[in-house]
């Protein structure tokens, strides 16, 4: 029987749990401070490993974490996750994530996401024969191909909880593909790419999966004060080519081809594919 690895999200483990466990103290009258226990975050995060782990019968745990120095995607489009620097941070994050690293042999890789580290480690070849599973409760993590589990992951103070079917998915290579075009369309505000103008998450999907791409025409008006005059308009044809699908809403947009690449490379989540192993870089997504 193949060993089974689970690919585990770890920034949001340690998020959530270092963030459940904090504590607003009043010491003495407008005096407030937050306190928390180190060791009940890490003993919680344990747990959450640990029930992963039962719940989906995994022989190995691989945690994976980003990198908090820096990160290849501010260099393709400097404005991403910018607005996340002023967002208060847990203050045993970078301890625990620490603690991970040298007490559970977290992995994490320079300039790279946690979600580059599990997509790399999920479509390298695998000679071992390997059952390689992510479990993370990012839905962008089905831009990889390969077994998925998309988990609910509830921490408070009483308790944690994570939840989900734990249904496992298995991601073609061509629902990944298809995703990340539909990622590059709708962009995603929270990490600071904004996608194409005018195209949401519903919208991007039908376009992807009906393979509509926009084609200007000229049109003769038939009748009215105008009757005779040409415009040119645009309509939905189909199209199997999803990279010519996604340049022509983004030159409808008014934007540009370099616009769209930007978009499409730090929505990318990296395969192995897309990394350079020997100088430990990422290869930027060409289409």
């Amino acid at each position: 029987m193949a060993k089974r690895i689970l690919l585990i999200d770890a920034d949001v483990v340690a998020y959530q749990c270092a963030s459940a466990l904090e504590e607003a103290v009043e010491w003495e009258c407008g005096h407030w401070t937050w306190n928390v226990n180190f060791n009940q975050v890490t003993d919680r995060c344990d747990r959450v490993i640990e029930q992963y782990m039962d719940e989906l019968d995994g022989d190995e745990a691989v945690l994976c974490l980003t990198d908090p120095v820096s990160n290849f995607r501010i260099g393709v489009l400097p404005t991403y996750k910018t607005h996340r620097k002023t967002v208060r941070k847990p203050l045993v994050l970078m301890g625990v994530k620490d603690w991970m690293v040298e007490e559970r042999g977290a992995i994490l890789r320079p300039g790279l996401e946690g979600d580059d580290v599990m997509g790399i480690l999920a479509t390298r070849p695998n000679k071992k024969r390997e059952e390689r599973i992510i479990v993370s409760i990012d839905k962008d993590m089905k831009t990889i191909p390969g077994n998925y589990v998309r988990t609910r992951l509830t921490v408070d103070k009483e308790g944690t909880e994570v939840s989900g079917a734990f249904d496992i998915q298995e991601i073609t290579e061509k629902v990944a593909d298809q995703y990340h075009m539909m990622q590059t369309l709708s962009g995603d505000a929270t990490d600071g790419y904004k996608g194409c103008p005018g195209v949401g998450v519903d919208t991007a999907e039908k376009i992807i999966l009906n393979r509509t791409k926009l084609e200007a025409y000229e049109h003769t008006l038939l009748r009215g004060p105008n009757k005779g005059e040409v415009q040119m308009r645009t309509r939905g044809v189909e199209c199997d080519d999803l990279w010519e699908i996604v340049m022509s809403y983004y030159e409808n947009a008014g934007l540009t081809e370099e616009d769209a690449l930007a978009e499409a490379r730090v929505a990318r989540i990296l395969r192995a594919s897309d990394y350079n192993f020997k100088t430990k870089e990422p290869i930027l997504w060409t289409p």
